[in-house]
This record gives C-alpha cells, sequence and structure tokens, in this order.
C-alpha cells in the first residue's frame, strides 16, 4: 500500500521535517496543526481564535487528500492550559456534526514557548467502506 503525501498552501508549512499529512490505505493521516493562518501569517491571542484556526487548518489538509470532516474518525487534542478546555471544546465541537468523531484530549506544555495554546492532529477515513453513521 503506497503513501501519498500531502501538502496545502491552505495551512501553514511545516516548521519540521513533517508533512501536513499522509494518506495511506483509505486514511488520511493529518500531523499536528498549530493556530497560524496560512494566509497571513498571523496566531491569534486567545484559545477560541487558536482553536478555530487549528480546525481550519485540519481541515484544509482532510480536503487536500479528498475528505471531508465527517470522514474524520479520531482527534487528539493538546491544551497548554486544561482551564482553556470548556472553550476550546465549544469551538472545536461547532466543526463536527451530531456525531463528532473519538477523540483524546490532554494538557501539555509548550516548549517552543511562542504563545501557542493548542494542537489537533486527525485520522480521517476516506476509503471505499465508510464507517455506518
Amino acid at each position: 500500500m503506497p503513501k501519498e503525501v500531502l501538502h496545502t498552501k491552505d495551512a501553514p508549512p511545516p516548521i519540521a521535517p513533517y508533512s501536513h499529512g499522509t494518506k495511506a490505505g483509505g486514511f488520511i493521516f493529518v500531523s499536528g496543526q498549530g493556530p497560524t493562518n496560512p494566509k497571513t501569517k498571523e496566531t491569534p491571542e486567545d484559545i477560541e481564535g487558536q482553536t478555530r484556526q487549528v480546525m481550519e487548518n485540519v481541515k484544509a489538509i482532510v480536503e487536500a487528500g479528498g475528505g471531508t470532516m465527517d470522514d474524520i474518525v479520531q482527534c487528539q487534542v493538546i491544551l497548554r492550559n486544561m482551564n482553556d478546555y470548556a472553550k476550546a471544546n465549544a469551538v472545536y465541537g461547532s466543526f463536527f456534526g451530531k456525531e463528532p468523531p473519538a477523540r483524546t484530549c490532554w494538557e501539555a506544555g509548550n516548549p517552543r514557548g511562542y504563545g501557542q495554546l493548542v494542537e489537533i492532529n486527525a485520522i480521517a477515513y476516506v476509503g471505499d467502506e465508510k464507517p455506518k453513521r
């Protein structure tokens, strides 16, 4: 099963040796996305704005692989501060219908220290047999 490396101008360029995502065996694996706007290069200051931008970046990569947000089957949400959970969760939830994907969420420090409050990665399934909804 060959893999396809995904890149899109609609997400910020990777800042290390990784791809926006890879597609293999009917799955799209989206690398952890930060809150930088790919057009303006700006990062929102608040958790709501950062979560919205991260989800837009995830969406762009899933779409580059031929999928939609409804195809996402699993996400990992990493918050810098769990006190931001409720606000981040409200924005995150607005990107999915009544049947959101499986998810984990945890708190981790930001080693780069440039104000990133949230990072999210995702797995989408776009194979021939979609999960029953």
